[in-house]
This record gives C-alpha cells, structure tokens and sequence, in this order.
C-alpha cells in the first residue's frame, strides 16, 4: 500500500535538528547523480488564473503579508485549483519566486507553496517549527474557511496521526503502523495476483482501458480487503476515493460516503473481529476510541488507493511507450522496481501535500513566514529541482531519495506495501497479457492533471484474450482469507519478506527482444 506523505508518521526525534542531506540517508548510493546546482531566472509568472479574490487587500494572517519571495499586499496570485498545467506552472513559480511561491487555494485563501528540495526537507524535519496541527491555521481561527469548504477533507483537523505531534503523533501512529507491518508480505501478493486474474477474467473482446479497469480497482480490491471491509463494497468505493482526493467541489460529500461505510465496519467488527485493520486497531493497546478508528482507517484507505492507482498507472504507461525503459531492460540495467522508483521520482502519486502550519514567526528560503500560514509541501516540484537534478534525463537507478514518501517525524512507513501491489499487480497482468499494446501513438495518451495528482487518463490496449478471459468471473458473495496477520502485542513487526526473484515469464521476454 503506497501511503504517501499524506498519511503517517514514524517515531523520529520531533526536535531534532534540520538536516539538508537526503530524506534517506542509508539508501542513498555513493556518487549521486543530484550534484548541487543553482539556477537561472527566468521570465517573471503571469497568473493563469487571477485571484477571485481581486486585488482587494488580503485578511491578516495570509500569506499576502508576509516579506520577501512576492505575494505582496493586493498581488495577484495563481489560484491553485484552477491549474491545467501544472508543471509548467511549478516552474514558472520557481522561476519568480525561488523555492517557496505564494499561491491562492479556494475562497481567496492563500497559502506558501513549497517548490525547493530542501526547503520541503526543513519543513519535513522541523514539527516544532512547522506543526501538522491545522487548528493552528489563521484562516480556521478567524472563521474564514466554510464548513463544505473543498479543502476540508484534507486540512480539517481530525483526531489522526496525520494532525498530531510529540505523545498524541506516537500513540495514535503506533496503532496503525503495527496493524500495517503485521500483515505478511507473501500473503498480500498472493492476494494481489488473485485480484489481477478476477479484473483480467472480466476484459472483454481482447481490449481493456488500463487506467479505468485495472490501475483504478486494483489497489481497492486489495486495500479493502486488508481493512476488513467486504469485497462487494469495495468496488463501490473506488469513484469516491479517488473524488475526495481531488479536492473537488464533491470532496465533501465523497469523504462522507466513504466515512459512512467505515463506521459501519467498524461496529460490526467489534461484534465478529477478523484478521484485519480494522480488527487490530479495535484491540490495539492504544486505545483508539472509534472516531479515531474511522478516521485511520479512511487515511488507510484513501491515501492507500490513490496513491497506488497513480504509481501503478504511470509505471504502466512507462513499460508500454518508454524506449528508455525497454532498452534498460534489454541490457539489464533496469528492473521492474527499477521503474517504479524512477515513477516515484518523475511523477509522485500525490502532487502536492497540504500541509504544515507555522508554529510561529519564521524564515523558510528567504521568506517571511508568519504564525498561522499554511504551507503546501510541493513534492512534484522538489523532485525535479534542478537544484538536485540539473539532467533530469539522468537515471535515478537505485535511489530512494525522493520525496515521494516524505521525511521526518511523517515518513511513511508503508511504501512496501505500495511498491508490492504495484510490481506483483504489473508482473502478474503483464505475464497474463503478455502481447498487450496501446492502441493509441503513446504521444496521444491524455493526462488527467488537478492542483493534487496527475496520471494518465486511460491506457488502451488490445491483446489476445487468455482462456480464462472469455467468461467474466462474477464477484464473490462472501469474504475471502485474508494474508496472515499477527495477534495485537504493541511490540515492533518482523522486517518485511523480501520480494521473490521475478520469473523469466514471456511479458519480460517480450519487453527484452528475447522471445
């Protein structure tokens, strides 16, 4: 399950102080290919969208005030929502502002959106200086943000790990961390390529859309099943979760669908416990009351979903139309894990992560930061700060360093799960399919861009139909076994089980040239 820095945290010094290395320090390969580099200016933004808001002088507290880096008292600003492009408009802000750009959200709300590489890295590591505690955000203080505010679902404070810092951040975080690292690794992929097979047996007439009828249910079919929830509501969920997460004018009500059928799970598992998430957080030694079992479990699962959809939407897209991609093949120079990193590099399943809030009066890449603003921690753009990669066309082979995950008190501790969905759901679809091809020139594949995400819109194809193609399976009308999972201790999780060696199946042979 790919939970981006969206959704946990794990136990790190909250004061520790700010590093400007990389977030991964052990996984970073001597010889980097980031050397530092400074950068050239370019012409000054001009606004693709003015502000709703005019140039009517800003409310106190907003960014609008603050000194240094732009965003003056009545300057019209790029309304976030509205971009169609956006990394074009990322480094069009860089190029104006440098590594923290200020940026309009919804209502004439404005924020400071975080482009460099280690300025998001400081804002990462310092939760003394740049609090997850959206209570502390001027905006909720003077009553300024509606209560169906789009941006409620992701900044409205919840009792989750996500909100907290210093005990509350480690009592709550254990509780799902443990419940994540009990699962058993070979088991999920076992549960994945079931999952592969039912949606490959549902493809008809030797053509599928990758993005809608696999990369889209995939995640849900397996994500939900580790919840606990039953495998004919999950695909029901897949549109809402991938709704709420586009901080669309229907956000609220998507979260509220999903939150409904959460509450539901969660009493009626507190009378027939399982082998699932939900199960373990019940009987946690935490103490999770409900509402901070629903809210968990919803973090799971929507940042869960979304972001696997996008990795596993891009990595596709990269092993069908990348020459790149083939030709490290071909010369054993990339894996299949290979790629998904260079995805988690390139194109992050979460765009733009909101955020942090000053604690107080502070200074972050020559800006004035005031109490109370709200930063935007910009993970596409730190990833392709040319600060760190001046050649983005340099292979990133076996570096981890991007932000992807996040860093600090916040990084995610289940990227494997994420990565293991994604490599045995591509391996396991590819070998089923193995001369599956775009029907479309690859330049013609639309993207599907919002201020959060961006992945490709649809990926046809058409190959020969497998055998077992050619009567849909019906969905199963009762639950499944689930991949083992530990009885609650408190006490820390086995490492995770390497992945198995890949096989030399034909989809492989057939990316090589070795047929």
């Amino acid at each position: 399950m790919l939970l981006p820095n969206l959704i946990l945290c794990s136990f790190v010094d909250q004061d520790r102080p700010v590093e400007t290395a990389d977030p991964h320090a052990e996984t970073r390969a001597p010889g980097s290919p980031f050397p530092g580099r400074s950068f050239d200016s370019e012409a000054p933004v001009t606004p693709e969208t003015p502000s709703a808001a005019g140039s009517s002088v800003p409310p106190p507290g907003c960014p609008a005030h603050a000194g240094g880096g732009g965003g003056g008292v009545g300057e019209m600003l790029i309304r976030l929502p509205d971009v169609t492009d956006p990394a074009t408009t990322y480094e069009r802000l860089r190029s104006q502002y440098g590594p923290v750009a200020p940026v309009e959200l919804y209502h004439g709300i404005r924020a400071w959106l975080v482009l460099g590489y280690r300025e998001n890295l400081e804002v990462m590591r310092t939760p003394n200086l740049f609090s997850r505690d959206s209570r502390r955000w001027t905006p909720f203080l003077n009553q300024e943000v509606p209560a169906d505010s789009p941006l409620m679902p992701m900044v409205g404070w919840q009792p989750l790990c996500v909100f907290a810092d210093g005990a509350d951040h480690a009592r709550l975080r254990s509780a799902v961390v443990d419940g994540l690292a009990a699962f058993n690794r070979h088991g999920m992929r076992r549960l994945v390529t079931q999952a592969t097979q039912q949606l490959v047996d549902g493809f008809a007439n030797g053509t599928a859309d990758l993005v809608r009828d696999y990369a889209e249910p995939l995640p849900m079919l397996v994500v939900s099943r580790l919840l606990g929830i039953e495998p004919e509501d999950g695909p029901a969920l897949v549109e809402p979760t991938l709704d709420l997460m586009r901080g669309s004018e229907t956000a609220a009500a998507s979260n509220a669908v999903v939150t409904r059928v959460l509450e539901d799970l969660v009493q009626r598992k507190k009378v027939t416990p399982g082998k699932d998430l939900a199960s373990y957080l019940i009987g946690h030694a935490s103490a999770l009351n409900d509402q901070e079992i629903v809210e968990h479990l919803r973090l799971v699962l929507v940042a869960a979903h979304q972001g696997t959809v996008n990795l596993i939407a891009h990595t596709l897209r990269m092993v069908l139309t990348d020459r790149r991609f083939r030709g490290s093949l071909a010369g054993g120079q990339m894996t299949l894990p290979d790629a998904l990193e260079q995805v988690m590099w390139d194109s992050p399943s979460i765009s733009i992560v909101p955020g942090r809030w000053a604690t107080g009066d502070t200074k972050l890449g020559q800006v004035d930061i005031r109490k109370g603003d709200l930063l935007l921690l910009g993970i596409a753009a730190a990833n392709v700060d040319p600060e760190i990669r001046p050649d983005l066309d340099t292979p990133v082979h076996g570096n981890r360093s991007h932000l992807a995950l996040s860093s600090g008190p916040h990084e995610c501790p289940g990227g494997d799960i994420g990565r293991a969905i994604a490599d045995t759901g591509i391996d396991s679809l590819m070998t089923l399919l193995p001369d599956m091809a775009l029907t479309v020139p690859g330049p013609a594949l639309g993207i599907t861009a919002d201020w959060l995400t961006r992945r490709p819109a649809t990926l046809p194809v058409r190959f020969t139909p497998p055998r077992r193609a050619v009567v849909p399976r019906p969905a199963p009308t009762a639950a499944q076994p689930l991949p083992p999972i530990a009885e609650p201790t408190g006490r820390p999780a086995a490492p995770a089980e390497p992945a198995p060696e890949r096989s030399s199946g034909s989809w492989w042979r057939s990316l090589t040239g070795n047929r």
